[in-house]
């Protein structure tokens, strides 16, 4: 078999094996939608959220909520559980076993990726229609709003399936796997404006989260979700997509890179 058609193949393994694990679907799968049901029910009665007194820009919570996560979902699906499933792998020898197999390091990362694009885009139209029947957002009617949406999930997903991969191989153990990753996720959502308003913090924290993939992919599907005028919020007041897409492209390349050189199919200290 060639290397694309043991990617294809393994995709399937991995995509059953994900969906037969209760615990990853529902912090991976669920917890976005989760949150924004949270979200929405916690701070509705507040009003719609605008760009100040008078402002024909308004939006209620569970719209301005859905980009962010959506932005989550892809962190989620891509960096948390890459990193956590492969470390868990490393850890029982399952890696072990799967390079005494014809299956190639591309192949294995092909699965992967599949995976999470699979699960990435299920959870997606799940967001998108509990938005709009659950919570009666008002979803874009253009063709470029989808076709930007469309670049930005894609883009956004294979970069965060490529650095989950990479990021495995900073737990020492499968043990330690959770407990590495998930305050490093945990931390990018709280300053990439997923579950706070990007503008509130300070400058220092926007620089910050400006380094980081997350606050790009959050902005991209903000420009896409709410109202043009809602750009003046963002840190330069504008969407800056070209930005969006040069940022993703460079941590693209970064995750590819560090996972073909730090990956082994055999832990160094076994």
């Amino acid at each position: 078999m060639s290397v694309m058609s043991l990617g294809m193949a393994r995709t399937g393994y991995e995509t059953k094996g994900y969906f037969r694990s209760p615990d990853t679907v529902f912090f991976t799968f669920l917890f976005p939608m989760l949150m924004l049901g949270i979200f929405a029910a916690a701070f509705s009665s507040r009003g719609d959220i605008s760009l100040g007194p008078g402002s024909p820009d308004h939006v209620s919570v569970a719209a301005y909520y859905l980009p962010g996560m959506l932005a989550a979902g892809i962190l989620l699906s891509g960096v948390q559980n890459l990193a956590v499933d492969i470390a868990g792998e490393k850890g029982d020898g399952t890696l072990k076993r799967l390079g005494g197999t014809p299956l190639s390091p591309v192949s294995y990362f092909l699965g992967k990726l599949g995976r999470v694009f699979v699960t990435a885009v299920l959870q997606a139209a799940m967001l998108i229609v509990v938005s709009k029947f659950a919570f009666g957002v008002a979803l874009p009617t253009s063709w470029d709003a989808w076709s930007t949406f469309a670049w930005v999930f894609v883009l956004g997903t294979v970069t965060s399936a490529l650095l989950g991969i990479a990021l495995s191989a900073l737990p020492r153990s499968s043990r330690s796997a959770t407990a590495v990753v998930v305050p490093i996720v945990l931390v990018l959502q709280f300053i990439s404006g997923v579950y706070l308003q990007f503008s509130m913090l300070p400058d220092w924290m926007q620089n910050l989260a400006s380094v980081f993939p997350l606050k790009w992919i959050a902005q991209g599907m903000r420009s896409v979700f709410l109202p043009d005028g809602f750009k003046a919020l963002e840190q330069h007041g504008s969407w800056e997509l070209g930005w969006v897409g040069v940022w993703l492209v460079v941590w693209l390349v970064v995750g590819l890179l560090v996972s073909r050189l730090t990956f082994r199919w055999i832990r160094r200290d076994a």
